[in-house]
């Protein structure tokens, strides 16, 4: 049950959400309190890789991925302290499927696309070699990986995500419920998503079931102060989003909505409904 967090925005030093705040991603490594469980009992560690993609001056983005636990790799800190970026998404990891390694670190990058994601999709040991039949050849080069997630996000690409992001993760919920049928086993998805193209931020929050993954975003310029008095403000018309609030006092967060696909773009958030 990973921990991410994704911005867009004013261009900001990435420290300011990533590394520097009382409750920052990288301290939710080590100690998060949203990560549950199906049975409802807390994953506090997110210890099995850290993963950073920024986009400013260039189309495609840039990207660090490493399988050490983000609180153990002084890189991260010194990174996060000298790069801006007007859209960027950051995650820990906590393993459901596939190895401990770089490869299986998030986000994923395919030209200009980001894709990161909290969930898990069960039985995939049983699906994965249906699904990863279904990825196109012009993205199966792609594959570096052996989770879950990389599969969806390949999958996802050959459903048209370029040209219609929503409809294309439509398509991927329809496919994995097809494939669980045709094994017979239980159609069990749990995604909570982030990708961007460098212009767009979307986010995605679904469950095939009654267990679905925290998300919460916010507008508000102190949507740190309550949990950091020394952070500086996040600047108007900018977007965070996280898989757990950094406002212990949740008065600047707003839930997304269960089935919620969110576009968001100079400080707006459009919300549709998924139809899957």
């Amino acid at each position: 049950m990973c921990r991410w967090i994704a911005y867009s925005g004013k261009p900001i030093y990435i420290d300011r959400l990533v590394t520097r705040p009382a409750s920052s991603l990288v301290v939710q490594s080590l100690n998060a309190k949203f990560s549950f469980r199906p049975d409802g009992s807390i994953l506090a560690t997110n210890g099995d890789g850290f993963g950073l993609g920024w986009y400013m001056h260039r189309q495609e983005p840039g990207l660090f991925k490493t399988a050490e636990p983000a609180w153990a790799n002084e890189n991260i800190n010194e990174i996060c302290a000298q790069i801006q970026a007007r859209i960027f998404m950051a995650h820990v990891r906590a393993a459901s499927t596939g190895a401990i390694q770089r490869t299986n670190a998030h986000p994923f990058k395919y030209q200009n696309w980001l894709f990161q994601h909290n969930g898990f999709l069960n039985h995939f040991d049983i699906l994965r070699r249906d699904l990863m039949f279904e990825i196109s050849p012009e993205y199966f080069g792609y594959l570096k990986g052996t989770t879950d997630s990389e599969t969806l996000f390949l999958l996802a690409l050959t459903y048209g995500l370029q040209e219609a992001p929503r409809a294309s993760f439509e398509k991927v919920i329809q496919r994995v419920r097809q494939a669980c049928e045709e094994k017979q086993v239980p159609f069990d998805l749990v995604m909570s998503c982030a990708l961007s193209d460098g212009n767009m931020l979307y986010t995605m929050r679904y469950s095939s079931g009654s267990f679905v993954h925290s998300q919460y975003y916010s507008a508000h310029t102190e949507c740190m102060k309550e949990v950091d008095e020394n952070s500086a403000e996040v600047p108007s018309k900018s977007i965070v989003v996280v898989s757990e609030p950094l406002d212990q006092t949740m008065d600047h967060w707003n839930e997304m909505p269960a089935g919620a696909f969110a576009t968001i773009h100079e400080g707006k958030v459009h919300i549709e409904t998924l139809k899957a």
